[in-house]
């Protein structure tokens, strides 16, 4: 999706020179102060962060507003969907299905899936679940993935700013219908250059495609929803309780505005492709999601076995399969585990965007820290900035707290 591709990076090929915080009891104090002036002076209209370990959460907290005319403040249990912070999700679940003995990462797609899928100019070499999971596959993005992919909450959406590839509630479609119809031979929109000229596993190319087609893969495998894999498997173990793949699956009270600008309100909207970026969660939530990752890595984990943990972070690029990887610290596309993003500098997470949503989730596979950054608007070259600034003040305090 070409939105999620600009959150990757316009922000931290930027991001240099940080400072460093002195330790003292008032860190905390420190930090939250610096984010109350940058949420003041600045165009965001709101935003959530958390610091986290693997003995829990060091800090969360929101600035600004979820509903900016109602003055409903932007908490750190306001809701908005995460973008693809959400694939990272579709990895654990599938390296917890493979642990139920319902899948193997290394099975051709074609095991399970109602309808063949192949690569046009590859047709007798399978394609993987693991080579979707380290996005290997073949498979791109088609135009049909951001032209028919969004789909309207509502048909009457008010002074709300409803982008022009937003679809009308009567055209949501099901995950395999959409998939089918790109790319299923006999599929509607199906073309043959949605195929890169690569055999599969051949060459990396992020496909947000792909990722939806891997939790379809997981539908067929185990007999169960998407939502509802995760939800017993994810959600209700680290007691993420405000979180879901849909509207109708959480407290929608709580649910914050999204924002074209900081005066514009942007429309309710949903994914068809929804497991590659559709999650709806919070700041609080995720802490509990990424501290659980960390102690994963660290080999303490309780949602996978250690072997599935040293799965989930297993480096699946080389230099052969991955010819443009840039070395900036928080760039997620340095090296790819099972969906789980790596940079060159020790940094493992992922970062998402979505219209008028941008957010990011790492943490250092030294210090084992991590942090996260959820914001409701859209980025300009000034709210780019604020961004940065941001993420600046938390990496200066994610050590002293």
């Amino acid at each position: 999706m070409i939105v999620k591709k600009i959150s990757q990076f316009i922000l931290f090929a930027m991001l240099v020179g940080t400072t460093c915080a002195q330790t003292n009891d008032s860190n905390a104090e420190q930090l939250t102060s610096e984010l109350k002036k940058i949420s003041a002076d600045g165009s965001l209209v709101g935003f959530s962060v958390a610091i986290v370990n693997e003995e829990g959460t060091l800090y969360e907290s929101g600035f600004g507003f979820a509903d900016k005319k109602a003055n409903i403040k932007y908490t750190e249990k306001a809701l908005q969907n995460i973008g693809s912070i959400s694939k990272t999700f579709i990895g654990v679940a599938l390296l917890k299905a493979q642990e139920l003995g319902k899948l193997n990462l290394d099975d051709d797609i074609n095991d399970y899936l109602p309808f063949k899928v192949m690569h046009p100019k590859f047709k007798n070499t399978p394609i993987t679940i693991r080579q979707l999971a380290s996005h290997t596959s073949g498979i791109k993005d088609p135009a049909e993935y951001e032209s028919k992919g969004y789909v309207l909450k509502e048909a009457e959406n008010g002074d709300a700013k409803v982008n022009g590839n937003f679809r009308s509630p009567d055209e949501m479609m099901s995950l395999g219908d959409y998939l089918e119809a790109i790319l299923s031979e006999d599929g509607k929109w199906y073309k043959k250059k949605t195929f890169s000229k690569y055999s599969p596993g051949g060459m990396f190319n992020y496909s947000n495609i792909g990722a939806g087609l891997a939790a379809y893969v997981l539908e067929q495998a185990t007999g169960e929803s998407f939502p509802e894999f995760t939800q017993k498997y994810i959600f209700d173990p680290l007691e993420m309780t405000s979180s879901g793949w849909s509207f109708d699956t959480i407290d929608f009270s709580m649910h914050s505005k999204l924002y074209a600008d900081q005066d514009t309100e942007l429309a309710f909207y949903k994914l068809v492709n929804y497991p590659d970026g559709g999650l709806i969660s919070s700041a609080h939530d995720l802490a509990k999601y990424l501290s659980e990752i960390i102690k994963g890595y660290a080999g303490k984990g309780a949602m996978l076995s250690a072997e599935s943990y040293r799965a989930l972070f297993t480096p699946q690029l080389t230099d052969e399969n991955h010819k443009d990887r840039s070395d900036s610290e928080y760039n997620d596309e340095y090296n790819m585990g099972v969906f789980m993003g790596m940079s060159s500098k020790g940094q493992i997470g992922h970062t998402g965007g979505d219209p008028s949503v941008v957010t990011h989730m790492f943490f250092n596979e030294k210090t084992k820290i991590g942090k996260l950054l959820l914001v409701n608007t859209e980025l300009d070259k000034q709210s780019v900035q604020e961004f940065i600034a941001i993420w600046r003040a938390l990496i200066a305090h994610e050590n002293e707290l």
